[in-house]
């Protein structure tokens, strides 16, 4: 209750947007400080070139960038060149030879009848005048047929000498030429094997008996000819050498191997890999950090947009919000406890953390949309501590371990959440926690002995039976420090042997019996509309707690005896009535009995007037104020207050009919309605007419019967003494 009253005082000094941002606030640092040693990397202080005083390994698998680029490089540089051969250039240059040796027997033919022509005496000085004709002749027919300009590179000597040259001996250097061109043009000719070729073809032609200018004129001819036919392709090279690299797989530095053994040196490549780790102190790492606060806000993100789309009033969110923070962080704390022992070398102490504990109590005391959230939620952050003692790891295993576990916890657990369903609940939980363990353990094909087989069937049994025990035990203290009626709560407050009940049954039976007629048509009414039909038959049991104050001053109560307010006025006779309105919710209250319940005890007859009283005053004296005979109230604020107080009027005013039949029954309901409509004393509870007519319907059909008569009083027929 001192919890309550903190938590209200705080509300009213901050609005609901403040209180729930700082809520979620502390909850997302409180989470991130809980698990930051379970991301933080463990960090080394080690020097390039010392030895190393422990032996390190490796707490994640990752690529080693730096290794995997040289190894690709490496392979890159064992790429040869690649040459292509291309065939067309022999024949080409067979071609251009042909060509050229054609063009000067053209040009001889051309020139030879100026030369039979010239005059005796004047031969020397044609014969030179037509040797320049005749080279000039040449030069224009290669240059003008010829697509390579070959004048540009064989000289004017080699092409006078050609010219000169006999023409049998011609012919002889053409064949000899051309052949031995064709042939060595045919094979592969690479750029720095041009001079080879060329000094072989030099040999040959040199071999063949030319004549001393011919010869160095074919010597010049040929060594123009030759060229490379097998050339460098730099754009097939880079391909094949991309393609040796993407060939190569990446270098990896596996989770768990050995990156340096205690006594060893700490070379260049292993001081490499401990900062590739970012294991050196001197080199820390963020990144965790920065992966943990994205996961923090994932999570606070899961939570927050479910309670906005919550539809209870502000108050109650604000309940549900601080419940579900505290039973989160509890359960991490836990865990966190449990994980610390994995230290004692127990074969995967993780298994007896109680994982369907906290789904088990949100279920309870929430619903069941939160209690698979808090699931989930709790094996995500499982997965992280219980992470094998390797930091910035996650285990898969626990996590589904600990979800399904959950699951299990919410399926099992019945609507009626009595204690023994909890414990039923924990039992069943328990079969599952041990068949997840040997799916988890089979399924990776582990060796286990007899002795490990025994350990998981304790740790998954220790764990169901845990789960329920500490939801037991801890679901009391969270429903009396948060206020939260839940299912187990109504059920148990409904229990006839409950302490106040019997003191209603002993002291008021008529009260009692009423109680119980007004909780069966209440439960009816609400479950039509869709109200909380559990919530409105306890309130019910409850709500006439004050006449165990005066019991016989009520109607329902006075079996052979007088009515007391036959010798009262009726202004102390009001007094008694409406008193007990206050004395229950002052009873209520005392017993520390839930809000709900306190409140339709405060709000079952709302405002209405006491009719019966008030007519009798006003027939003794003419100054009787209306709103001094009326309840105090506040009206119902809810259905189940608003049905409860139909539901009192009703049976009341059924009860006190000589001739109950469906049609009087009938007319007498929707009176009563009527009545409490035009009152305005539904206009503060958010109920429909739709509803009403539902409600009517209900009321008409559960009333069997008449227990015992009441009197009526004169003026309405609904009125009752209360």
């Amino acid at each position: 209750m001192y919890f309550q009253k903190y938590i209200r005082n705080i509300r009213k000094i901050l609005s609901y947007k403040l209180f729930t941002g700082l809520v979620f606030s502390v909850l997302g640092l409180l989470l991130f400080a809980i698990l930051y040693t379970d991301v933080k990397p463990e960090t080394y202080d080690m020097e390039l070139f010392s030895v190393a005083d422990k032996t390190i390994r490796s707490p994640k698998t990752i690529e080693d960038e730096e290794k995997t680029a040289e190894e690709r490089n490496k392979a890159a540089e064992e790429v040869e060149n690649v040459y292509v051969h291309r065939k067309e250039v022999a024949q080409n240059r067979v071609l251009l030879l042909t060509s050229i040796f054609d063009f000067v027997n053209e040009v001889n033919k051309e020139e030879s009848a100026k030369k039979k022509e010239a005059e005796e005496s004047k031969a020397e000085k044609e014969g030179s005048q037509l040797a320049s004709s005749k080279l000039a002749l040449l030069k224009s027919k290669l240059t003008a047929d010829v697509t390579e300009d070959v004048t540009e590179t064989i000289s004017d000597q080699t092409l006078l000498q050609l010219l000169e040259a006999d023409p049998s001996e011609l012919e002889k250097a053409r064949n000899i030429l051309v052949s031995n061109v064709e042939t060595i043009m045919n094979g592969k000719i690479r750029e720095d094997q041009v001079n080879n070729v060329s000094s072989d073809l030099i040999g040959r032609i040199k071999s063949a008996g030319l004549e001393k200018n011919v010869e160095n004129a074919s010597i010049e001819l040929g060594k123009y000819a030759i060229i490379a036919n097998e050339v460098y392709d730099p754009k097939l090279t880079e391909e094949r050498k991309q393609q040796a690299m993407n060939e190569v797989e990446p270098v990896k530095i596996l989770q768990g191997q050995i990156v340096v053994q205690e006594g060893h040196l700490i070379d260049r490549d292993i001081y490499r890999q401990l900062d590739t780790l970012g294991l050196l102190k001197s080199k820390p790492t963020i990144k965790p950090f920065i992966g943990l606060a994205i996961f923090v806000l994932l999570l606070i993100g899961a939570l927050y947009i479910p309670f906005t789309k919550l539809n209870e009033p502000e108050e109650k969110k604000q309940s549900y919000l601080l419940l579900l923070g505290i039973v989160f962080v509890g359960a991490i704390v836990l865990m966190k406890i449990i994980s610390l022992m994995e230290g004692l070398e127990q074969y995967d102490i993780a298994y007896l953390f109680p994982a369907a504990m906290a789904p088990m109590l949100i279920r309870v005391m929430i619903n069941e949309r939160f209690a698979l959230l808090m699931a989930i939620i709790l094996a995500a952050c499982g997965s992280i501590v219980f992470h094998d003692g390797i930091s910035g790891t996650i285990d898969v295993e626990i996590a589904l371990y600990i979800l399904f576990s959950g699951l299990a916890g919410i399926m099992f657990l019945s609507d009626k959440s009595e204690r023994f369903n909890l414990l039923r609940a924990g039992l069943l939980v328990a079969l599952v926690n041990v068949l997840l363990i040997f799916f988890l353990q089979f399924i990776g094909s582990g060796q286990i002995t007899n002795m490990e087989y025994l350990y998981f069937i304790i740790n998954g049994v220790v764990s169901g039976i845990l789960s329920a025990v500490l939801t037991m035990g801890i679901l009391p203290f969270l429903e009396a420090g948060f206020g939260i009626l839940s299912t187990m709560r109504l059920i148990e407050l409904s229990n006839p042997n409950h302490p106040l009940l019997k003191r209603i049954l002993i002291e008021a039976p008529g009260t009692y019996h009423h109680s119980v007629m007004v909780a069966n048509l209440a439960e009816s009414a609400c479950e039509a509309i869709g109200a909380n039909g559990l919530l409105a038959r306890v309130a019910a049991y409850y709500h006439d707690l004050g006449k165990t104050k005066r019991p016989h001053f009520f109607i329902e109560n006075q079996m052979n005896m007088e009515n007391p307010h036959d010798k009262l006025q009726p202004a102390t006779s009001k007094d008694i009535i409406i008193a007990h309105v206050t004395d229950g919710a002052a009873e209520l209250k005392k017993h520390k009995m839930p809000k709900e319940i306190v409140d339709v005890a405060k709000q079952h007859h709302g405002t209405t007037l006491l009719k019966f009283f008030y007519y009798k005053a006003a027939e003794t004296s003419d100054d009787v104020e209306e709103s001094d005979y009326r309840y105090p109230g506040p009206k119902p604020q809810s259905k189940e207050a608003a049905i409860i107080s139909l539901a009192d009027s009703v049976e009341a005013a059924v009860r006190s009919l000589n001739e109950p039949t469906p049609e009087a029954i009938r007319s007498l309901v929707d009176s009563i309605v009527q009545d409490r409509l035009l009152d305005g004393q539904l206009n503060e509870c958010d109920i429909t007419i739709k509803q009403l007519e539902t409600i009517k319907s209900t009321f008409c059909e559960t009333l069997s019967g008449i227990f015992h008569s009441r009197i009526e009083y004169p003026g309405n027929k609904e009125q009752k003494v209360m």
